[in-house]
C-alpha cells in the first residue's frame, strides 16, 4: 500500500485526505512543492493547511517512521500487555516502505529536464503508486534504475534527451551519440520498461555478432532480477522474471507474465547469425557496423542486405530501434532517412557554425541551445568543435584527451559524429583516378589510356574506397611493348614501433610511371626485412634505389648494403629527405599524376597490398585496411593526423617525386616520334632492299638517278 498522498493546488483548497496508514500522527508530514508545509488535523483521515497551495502547486502527505528508537521498550520483569504488542508488531521492521514512497518521487522530480517541459503533475486527486508512476513515465523509470540500481549519478541532460527520443520517437528511428555516452544501457532500459508495461512484447537484440548482442541482452535480464541497492529490496517489476518452466537463459528468455508463445519475450542474433522463423514486435539494432564488417563497399552492401532481411520478420506497427557510432565514413547509417527513419545526432561538442549545415539530424534540443547562445558554436578548447554538449559526463579537458588518444579524423567521427570528411574536397585522391592493370617486369605497352566506364570496373578486387570509388583496367594498350626507362625500389624505413618499413618498385615509360610492388614490413630494421627488400630489389632489377634518411641519418642504407651485395643488387643507393606538414606534401605529391591518370598500377600488387594488410589484423585488433596502401591512397585529407598509419601512401609519394621531372614527356607525343622514326626506317630499307631483314641479292644494282655528262 502506498505511503503517499498527492494532490494539485488550485488556490483555494486547504484540506486534503490522508490515504495512507500511520501509527502515529507525528509522523504524518505534508509538503508543498517540496516545501515542508505547517498544518492541523481535522480528524484522523483528514488535515487542514495553514494557507491554500497555489494553483498548479504539487501537495505530498506522506509518511516518516522513526526507525532510531523502538515504538514500546520492553523491560525484564514488565507486564506485556496486548496494546504494547500490538504496537510493536505493527511498527515496520523495515521503514524502507516510507524511504521508498517518499524519496522517489521527489528523486525523479530533481532529474527530469526542465527544458524539456516535463514536470513530474498528477491528477487531482490521485491515486497513483509509486510503481505505477515508474511505468508511466521512462523518464523516471530512468532515472530510478540509474541511481537505485545502478549506483550511477543521475542521468545527465544528453542522456534524458536520447531517453525521451526513445519513448517518443517515431516507430522507426536512429540514435547516434557519441562513444561513451551510454546509449547501450539507456536502451536496455528502455526495454525493460516496455517489458513491464506490455509483458507479451517480443523484443529481438541484433549486434554485429552474437557475442555483443548476447552481452545487450544479458544486461536486459540483470535489470530484471536486480535490486534498490539503498532498499536492498527486490525492484518493482521484479515479476518479469522469468516463471519455471518458462524460456531463460541469457540469450533468449521469457518474462513472467508472458502468455505461452514460440519466441521468447527476449532473443538475442548476430546480425550474420539465423534469424528466420521469429517474430519481433521490437527490433534493436545496437552498432551492428563495426571496422570489421563494413571496411570494404562489398561488406557493406552485404550488412544493409542482412539488415533488411532482419527488419522483414518484423510484425506489423512494430517499431525498429537503430543504435550506432559512425565506423568508417562510408557509414551505411547514411542511407537511413531515406528509408524513412527518423534521425537524431548527439555529437560530443556543439558543431562549429561552418559546420552546421552538416548537421540536419542534430539533436532539437542542443539546436535549441545553440540558438539561444551562439557562442557555444565557438572552439575554444578544441578547433574541431564548440563547448561540450555534456559537460557534467565529458567536460573539455576529458574531450582534448579523448581527441588526443583518437587522432583529428577518429575524434570527428566518433565523437562529432561528422561524416562529412568523405567530401571530394577532403579526399581528393581516388582509386577510380588508377590505371590497374596486369605488367611485366622489363617492359610495358608504349601507351596506355585511362577508362571509367562499368564494364572496365575490377570486380574482383575489393574496394577499400569510398562507395562508387572502383579500380578500373585501362581503355586502351598500344600493342607495342618497350623497355622502361628508369627503375626505382622507394624505401620508407619505419620511424616507431607501429610503423612500417614501407616500399614501392616504380617504372617508368612515355611519361606514366609503373607501380609494379608495393607492401610493407613490421620488422622495422631486422635482418628479415632488409633480405627481403635485396631480393625485391633483385627480381626488379632496379637501377636505383632510394632511402628517405629522416630517421637515422643514413643508418638504414648502412644496414641495406650488406644485403644487396650478397644478393648481387648493382644499383646505385642514396638517402634523400623530406620536410613539410606530411599529408600536405603527399597530396601535392600524387594528386597531379592520379588527376592526369599517369599512374598504372600493377593488378597483383593491388590485390597483394589489401590482402597484407588483412593478414596483420591481429584476434581482437581494431587495424585492419589502415595498414593498406591504397586505403590510406583513398582516406588521406589534408589535417595533419588524418591517418593512424600512412606509411604505404608516403612511400609511393616519395617515389612520384622522384619521377616529377620526366613526366614532361607526354606519351602521345612519344608515340607519335616512335611512328615516325620506324616509318623513316621502313622507307629506307625499302630503298635498301633489306625488307624483312634480308639483304640485297648479289650482282643486283640499284636504279639511281644518271650523272649529268
Amino acid at each position: 500500500m502506498s505511503t503517499l498522498s498527492q494532490y494539485i493546488g488550485d488556490g483555494a483548497t486547504t484540506q486534503f485526505n490522508i490515504t495512507f496508514s500511520y501509527d502515529d500522527p507525528a509522523n504524518v508530514y505534508v509538503e508543498v512543492d517540496g516545501v515542508d508545509t505547517s498544518y492541523t488535523f481535522i480528524n484522523a483521515s483528514l488535515v487542514d493547511l495553514d494557507t491554500a497551495p497555489a494553483n498548479g502547486a504539487e501537495v505530498v502527505l506522506f509518511r516518516r517512521t522513526p526507525v532510531s528508537s523502538p515504538i514500546v521498550d520492553f523491560s525484564d520483569g514488565a507486564i506485556v500487555r496486548e496494546k504494547d504488542l500490538d504496537a510493536a508488531i505493527g511498527q515496520p521492521p523495515h521503514p524502507s516502505t516510507d524511504r521508498w514512497d517518499r524519496e522517489l518521487p521527489e528523486l525523479l522530480r530533481r532529474s527530469l529536464h526542465t527544458n524539456t517541459g516535463l514536470r513530474l503533475r498528477v491528477s487531482e486527486p490521485t491515486k497513483m503508486t509509486p510503481e505505477e508512476r515508474l511505468k508511466d513515465s521512462f523518464l523516471l523509470f530512468l532515472a530510478y534504475v540509474w541511481v537505485r540500481v545502478l549506483s550511477l549519478p543521475k542521468p545527465t541532460r544528453i542522456q534524458r534527451d536520447i531517453a525521451d527520443f526513445l519513448a517518443n520517437g517515431p516507430r522507426r528511428r536512429f540514435i547516434a551519440a557519441f562513444r561513451g555516452v551510454g546509449k547501450t544501457f539507456l536502451t536496455a532500459a528502455y526495454i525493460v520498461w516496455r517489458l513491464w508495461r506490455e509483458p507479451d512484447l517480443k523484443i529481438m537484440v541484433v549486434s554485429a555478432n552474437e557475442r555483443f548482442a548476447h552481452k545487450i541482452a544479458s544486461f536486459i535480464h540483470t535489470l530484471i532480477g536486480s535490486e534498490d541497492v539503498i532498499t536492498r529490496e527486490v525492484v518493482p517489476w521484479s515479476n518479469l522474471q522469468a516463471r519455471s518452466g518458462q524460456k531463460n537463459s541469457t540469450l533468449e528468455f521469457d518474462v513472467g507474465p508472458a502468455g505461452p508463445s514460440k519466441d521468447p519475450s527476449v532473443a538475442a542474433f548476430g546480425i550474420t547469425g539465423q534469424m528466420t522463423g521469429g517474430r519481433g514486435d521490437v527490433m534493436l539494432f545496437d552498432d551492428v557496423e563495426v571496422p570489421k564488417n563494413s571496411e570494404t563497399e562489398a561488406l557493406r552492401e552485404k550488412l544493409v542486405d542482412r539488415m533488411g532481411e532482419a527488419a522483414a520478420i518484423l510484425k506489423p506497427g512494430g517499431e525498429t530501434i537503430i543504435l550506432g557510432t559512425f565506423q568508417s565514413m562510408a557509414s551505411i547509417y547514411r542511407g537511413l532517412r531515406e528509408k524513412g527513419y527518423e534521425m537524431r545526432i548527439w555529437p560530443a561538442r556543439y558543431p562549429l557554425a561552418k559546420k552546421m549545415h552538416l548537421y540536419d539530424d542534430l539533436a532539437p534540443m542542443l539546436r535549441e541551445d545553440l540558438e539561444a547562445d551562439p557562442a557555444l558554436a565557438k572552439p575554444v578548447a578544441s578547433s574541431l568543435g564548440g563547448s561540450p554538449t555534456d559537460p557534467d559526463r565529458f567536460d573539455d579537458m576529458d574531450l582534448m584527451e579523448r581527441e588526443t588518444e583518437w587522432g583529428a579524423a577518429g575524434f570527428t567521427l566518433q565523437f562529432m559524429l561528422d561524416t562529412s570528411l568523405s567530401d571530394a574536397d577532403k579526399f581528393p585522391l581516388k582509386g577510380r583516378d588508377l590505371i590497374v592493370m596486369d605488367t611485366a617486369d622489363s617492359v610495358a605497352p608504349e601507351r596506355v589510356a585511362w577508362g571509367s566506364s562499368p564494364e572496365l570496373v575490377h570486380k574482383d578486387i575489393d574496394n577499400v574506397g569510398f562507395d562508387g570509388d572502383r579500380l578500373h583496367a585501362p581503355m586502351y594498350r598500344a600493342k607495342e611493348f618497350l623497355k622502361y626507362t628508369g627503375t626505382l625500389l622507394e624505401i620508407d624505413p619505419s620511424g616507431s614501433g607501429t610503423d612500417e618499413t614501407a616500399y614501392a618498385v616504380t617504372k617508368f615509360l612515355n611519361g606514366y610511371i609503373y607501380l609494379r610492388k608495393w607492401g610493407g614490413y613490421v620488422d622495422g630494421h631486422g635482418d628479415t626485412t632488409l633480405a627481403a627488400l635485396a631480393r625485391i630489389a633483385k627480381d626488379e632489377n632496379v637501377s636505383l634505389i632510394r632511402v628517405e634518411g629522416n630517421f637515422g641519418d643514413g643508418m638504414f642504407s648502412r644496414l641495406l648494403e650488406p644485403h644487396l651485395r650478397r644478393a648481387g643488387v648493382k644499383a646505385a643507393l642514396e638517402n634523400h629527405k623530406v620536410s613539410g606538414q606530411k599529408e600536405v606534401r603527399i597530396i601535392n605529391n600524387l594528386l597531379p599524376v592520379l588527376k592526369s591518370h599517369r599512374l598504372v598500377m600493377d593488378t597483383e600488387a593491388a590485390r597483394e597490398d589489401i590482402e597484407s594488410a588483412r593478414r596483420m589484423r591481429t584476434k581482437g585488433s581494431t587495424v585492419g585496411l589502415e595498414r593498406s596502401g591504397l586505403y590510406q591512397l583513398t582516406h588521406l585529407h589534408h589535417a595533419r593526423g588524418a591517418l593512424r598509419h600512412d606509411d604505404r601512401v608516403d612511400v609511393l609519394s616519395n617515389a612520384i617525386s622522384y619521377w616529377q621531372d620526366y613526366l614532361n614527356l607526354d606519351a602521345r607525343e612519344a608515340e607519335a616520334e616512335r611512328k615516325r622514326k620506324a616509318d623513316e626506317e621502313f622507307e629506307r630499307k625499302i630503298f635498301e632492299s633489306r625488307i624483312f631483314g634480308q639483304p640485297a641479292q648479289a650482282g643486283h644494282r640499284r636504279r639511281g638517278r644518271g650523272r649529268r655528262r
